[in-house]
């Protein structure tokens, strides 16, 4: 696509990029979508891949990832209860961001450790 050839709209971009950042903002949500991206369902699973993560935070971003239908939560019925968070197909159209998201932060580590 050419976006050279796109009018912008300043403010239609600004409320775009608050829109994003109301979803996965915060330092918790980026962490938990990567976990459940790798194969962590389970609460303990997730919890455990994110080091320091309390259980009440790590509950209260998974509620608002559920909210915005970035991850769906299965309660299966059995004895005890197993309860399965997975990524949503619409979450999958942010795993290419994700991914340069990752790219971008080990190269900026790389660039600031060459600085000092």
């Amino acid at each position: 696509m050419d976006t050279s050839t796109i009018v912008r709209n300043e403010a239609q971009e600004i409320q775009a990029l608050q829109d994003t950042l109301y979803v996965i903002g915060g330092k918790w949500k980026l962490p938990i979508m990567n976990s459940l991206c790798n194969g962590n369902t389970r609460y303990r699973e997730i919890e455990r891949s994110i080091p320091g993560i309390t259980t009440r935070m790590l509950s209260k971003e998974l509620k608002e990832l559920e909210l915005n239908g970035i991850i769906s939560r299965t309660v299966h019925g059995t004895s005890p209860v197993l309860i399965e968070y997975k990524t949503t197909d619409y979450c999958k159209t942010f795993s290419a961001i994700l991914l340069e998201m990752i790219k971008w932060g080990i190269e900026h580590k790389k660039h600031i450790t060459k600085k000092g």
